[in-house]
């Protein structure tokens, strides 16, 4: 174990912050209570100005980084890019990392029980928008007794969530670092997120959304919603490079059983997602990123949306991310310089697709390492 922790942050505890005030959300209901957790990792300097906010995926969490016992086989899911060294440097800055409300093995979600009616919240939910999260990490920033990040980061969903932190707090981030992310969803987007919802409230151990009081899981439907999600977080050529049309046993059986590795493959991501993940959680996430549109209300003006920014951004591109294509990005670039505001821009030569701004290609890394290197210089650190 120790030397997996020469270039980690070693061993990490969620915290868990209980908010007792009530928080209105953009649905028009209230949330009376709920809890954040989230992790830390690495030391606040004394002027409180090195502090980062990661903010989550689709399927992310509180844990990015290090590992929360020795028996831990895999580390947090962003330690490739945050730690001592790393392009997000623990060496220099504090790092903030939560769990989204709606989430399932962290804050307050579907999963948790109802403070006035004992039960699970379940479908009883409220529908959260990118909003509603920056909101709830704000409190969280309070709490920490933090004026203003250093910088937020995130990728896809992340970035986002990054892109509102800008316009509803432009004051409390100094830099907004937005990666693998688009200004909204495609109508294509929305569809592929619209069938992994229909295979979870049409499998029959559903109940509703209240499969936890029948003490079962729609494990079919959710395993179809990450076989059809994971397909989109890879390119073409990364699944050709990787599976081609090899076949698992050699040859043809004429069957419908597995017979091509991609299928294998797609199995088992979809099989090991159910045991990690939840289906109501799975709809509240997807949902999310369905609504987001700051440009809604500026009457599809994106740059009119980014008028109160005052961050400097970096956006981040892959080549063969076809989900969140380039082209998105450049959308996001063009209407901060449209509106006036800093922005640099790196387009990364890629070959693994969306999922390329969990790994450590040396341009990702080169770019986000130079950038906040310059951050952490005006934090003093």
């Amino acid at each position: 174990m120790a030397d997996r922790h020469t270039h980690s942050v070693g061993l990490v505890e969620p915290i868990t912050l209980h908010v007792g005030e009530p928080m209105a959300l953009d649905c028009g209901k209230t949330l009376s209570q709920f809890d954040l957790v989230y992790e830390t990792y690495g030391t606040l300097n004394a002027a409180r100005s090195n502090a980062i906010l990661i903010c989550h995926a689709l399927s992310g969490n509180h844990h990015a980084a290090g590992y929360h016992n020795e028996t831990d086989a895999k580390p947090g899911w962003w330690d490739k890019c945050i730690g001592p060294g790393k392009m997000i440097d623990t060496n220099r800055f504090f790092v903030v990392s939560l769990a989204n409300l709606g989430g399932y093995n962290g804050s307050t979600g579907p999963h948790s029980l109802h403070p006035e009616t004992g039960r699970y919240y379940g479908p009883d939910f409220p529908v959260l928008t990118c909003g509603d999260w920056v909101r709830s990490q704000d409190i969280l920033r309070d709490a920490l007794d933090i004026d203003q990040w250093a910088a937020v980061v995130g990728g896809s969903l992340g970035g986002m969530q990054v892109m509102q932190w800008s316009i509803d707090y432009p004051d409390r981030l100094a830099h907004a670092i937005v990666i693998a992310a688009a200004p909204k969803l495609s109508a294509q987007n929305i569809a592929f997120n619209e069938i992994a919802r229909q295979a979870i409230v049409t499998d029959p151990e559903f109940h509703g959304g209240r499969y936890y009081e029948h003490d079962v899981v729609p494990r079919r439907g959710l395993m179809l919603a990450r076989m059809l999600g994971h397909i989109t977080y890879l390119s073409d050529e990364a699944m050709r490079a990787k599976f081609g049309r090899d076949l698992r046993a050699g040859r043809i059986n004429y069957g419908f059983d597995v017979e091509f590795q991609v299928e294998s493959y797609l199995r088992y991501q979809g099989q090991s997602f159910v045991d990690r993940f939840d289906a109501n959680t799975y709809l509240l996430m997807t949902k999310a990123l369905d609504y987001f549109d700051p440009a809604y209300a500026t009457g599809g003006d994106l740059a009119a949306a980014f008028a109160p920014v005052t961050a400097r951004f970096l956006v981040v591109s892959f080549s063969s991310d076809w989900r969140f294509s380039p082209a998105r990005s450049r959308e996001i670039v063009d209407a901060l310089v449209d509106a006036g505001k800093q922005v640099s821009y790196a387009e990364v030569t890629s070959d693994l697709g969306h999922d390329d701004f969990l790994l450590t290609l040396p341009h990702y890394v080169n770019s986000l390492r130079g950038y906040l290197g310059r951050v952490a210089d005006e934090a003093g650190t």
